[in-house]
């Protein structure tokens, strides 16, 4: 999925240390409503990043969409030096990208697409054959930064239709990506870090990893953690040095759990990118435009590549989204208001 914000602001994340910290913490970050517009004239809820708050470990984007019964219509776009993690809640997705994958993704399925130096791909709402009401869309659209040793590497896709589960009293958490619980998830990830789909009843105690800093998103019913209690919306952060997380949960809670070490490199976020400068984004997104009149193998040989099924003979699928204005200015670092 892309970030279709008609005037994107740029996003520097200062690095995160352990070293300092003041150990667990709850603080609830507040969701915002962002309209993408574009085809598909859809709002989502954005709860990373945060002013002060850029990463959760190398987790640096979250929105949550739907439910709704808006069509997904994402025609091809371009992203550097992050990996995309889809997780749809309800409906069907169809992903197409430039390393050639043309594959659908249904709930409890997962979509993970490396990007490293460049990549471009295209999502699309999979319509009802013989038309008909589109059925309910949800899902999270999550990014993850690449450390600086691997956001130069090919890109490349992986999906993976099954996926373990850790259990225990009063949870069943499906474990997209990392390790909870010694339940370790296939999908590949290069730096230390954890996402999890729990479900909970009643009382609970988690796992987790002393190393980690974590958040919670409440997805559906809610969760007493710290003696707060937290409702679906608002994003809750966990700080670090927790070994277990003990929730008192409403009846069909459902929620996401992410972390990671603390992400110890600067990162600038722009538009579809995450890079580390001003001119690194400027030059992506240079390029990106420059190849907007290639076509053939001149297109399929360049930095972002092709997708296939787009293009003059695609119908409504063809074209591609054009990148928007850099701002006018060069940004300075923000600061973490979190606990360090």
């Amino acid at each position: 999925m892309t970030n279709l914000e008609a005037a994107p602001e740029q996003e520097i994340c200062p690095p995160a240390t352990v070293a300092g910290s003041r150990g667990p913490c709850l603080q609830l970050w507040p969701e915002r409503e962002v309209p993408l517009g574009g085809v598909r004239a859809m709002n989502v809820k954005r709860t990373l990043p945060q002013r002060g708050l850029p990463t959760i470990g190398a987790w640096c984007f979250l929105d949550s969409f739907g439910p709704d019964r808006t069509a997904m219509s994402v025609l091809p776009h371009p992203h550097i030096g992050l990996q995309t993690v889809t997780w749809p809640l309800a409906g069907h997705i169809r992903h197409r990208d430039s390393v050639g994958s043309d594959v659908v993704v249904r709930p409890g399925e997962l979509n993970i697409m490396t990007a490293g130096h460049g990549v471009s791909h295209s999502e699309f709402a999979v319509l009802p054959a013989g038309g008909g009401e589109l059925p309910l869309q949800r899902g999270l659209q999550l990014w993850v930064a690449l450390p600086d040793a691997d956001r130069h590497r090919a890109p490349a896709f992986e999906q993976h239709r099954e996926l373990p589960v850790s259990t225990g009293p009063g949870f069943s958490a499906t474990v997209m990506v990392g390790r909870l619980g010694g339940v370790e998830s296939p999908a590949s990830m290069f730096s230390p870090i954890v996402g999890t789909d729990i479900s909970c009843d009643g009382e609970a105690v988690l796992p987790l990893d002393p190393e980690f800093e974590h958040g919670i998103l409440v997805l559906d019913g809610g969760l007493t953690v710290d003696g707060q209690d937290l409702p679906p919306g608002p994003l809750g952060y966990l700080g670090t040095g927790r070994t277990e997380l003990p929730v008192r949960a409403l009846p069909g809670t459902r929620f996401l759990l992410i972390g990671g070490e603390p992400f110890g490199e600067e990162l600038l976020m722009w538009w579809n990118f995450v890079g580390r400068t001003h001119d690194e984004v400027e030059q992506a997104r240079k390029e990106w435009e420059a190849e907007a009149g290639l076509a053939g193998a001149e297109a399929a040989a360049a930095r972002y590549g092709m997708v296939h099924g787009h293009g003059p003979d695609a119908g409504a699928e063809a074209g591609r989204i054009p990148a928007p204005p850099l701002p006018a200015v060069r940004l300075t670092p923000r600061k973490r208001s979190v606990p360090d």
